[in-house]
């Protein structure tokens, strides 16, 4: 198994990454602060004085799209790709914004939160559009599969999970990757490395300086957090009992 379409633009607008808002018939586009709550709405965190807040206007609903970039953890990790989500996005007063704001610091515990209705103002829209886009095209997602989609537990850890892989399993990963792909310890090759994980399983890279390919090694079961992945891989590192298994390219 691997992401969906759908669990990939959850988990690329979750909040970790950076996102750029345009609205419709105004100059942008526009640095903005957000997440997605449980239910997969979008949550517009915006200073009071700021470009953004200006075009923004608080009585009226306005087209928002949302774009955010997936960042590769690390050298040679191949991208996500790019979530586009839109909808209309409305202000947030009183208690709905006292709401909101527990639903952001869920994602995301910024002190800010303490200042929505003084310098800081939320804005909240249902995505009624999403977009997966990719090198080889633009998929559109069903926004209710979106809604349902959960986003990956371990993206917000991926970068550190592939350093702790590296620094303290970094011998034992690369002889597990050679036997499961059946990779000869040939002396121009360079090490198979482990340059991507989610839920579902690790994405290898291997192969002649020049000439890397990249494969996926899939888990026996979606792992739920940080902690269920390092049982699972536990096995991985004392060659015994079931592990990640080869799926073709990743």
């Amino acid at each position: 198994m691997r992401p969906s379409p759908a669990e990939i633009v959850r988990t690329l607008a979750a909040g970790r990454l950076p996102g750029l808002a345009y609205l419709a018939q105004r100059p942008g586009p526009f640095h903005v602060r957000h997440v997605t709550d449980a239910e997969g709405r979008v949550l517009l965190l915006v200073p009071v004085h700021s470009d953004l807040a200006a075009a923004l206007p608080s009585g009226d609903d306005v087209a928002v799209a949302l774009d955010v970039l997936d960042l590769p953890p690390a050298a040679g990790a191949p991208s996500l790709g790019r979530a586009w989500v839109s909808g209309w996005a409305a202000a947030l007063h009183g208690e709905a914004a006292r709401r909101a704001a527990l639903d952001y610091a869920e994602a995301d515990p910024t002190g800010d939160l303490l200042d929505v209705g003084t310098r800081f103002r939320l804005y909240r829209f249902e995505v009624a559009e999403a977009r997966l886009e990719r090198p080889d095209g633009l998929l559109r997602i069903d926004p209710l599969a979106y809604a349902e989609a959960e986003p990956d537990p371990l993206h917000p850890v991926e970068a550190e999970l592939l350093a702790e892989l590296t620094v303290h399993h970094g011998r034992e990963m690369t002889a597990y990757v050679r036997r499961q792909l059946g990779l000869a310890d040939a002396a121009r090759a360079e090490p198979p490395r482990v340059v991507r994980v989610d839920r579902y399983g690790l994405v290898v890279s291997f192969g002649s300086p020049g000439a890397r390919r990249r494969a996926r090694l899939a888990f026996p079961s979606p792992v739920a957090d940080h902690g269920e992945l390092a049982r699972m891989l536990h096995p991985v590192f004392f060659r015994h009992a079931e592990s990640p298994r080869p799926t073709g390219a990743a």
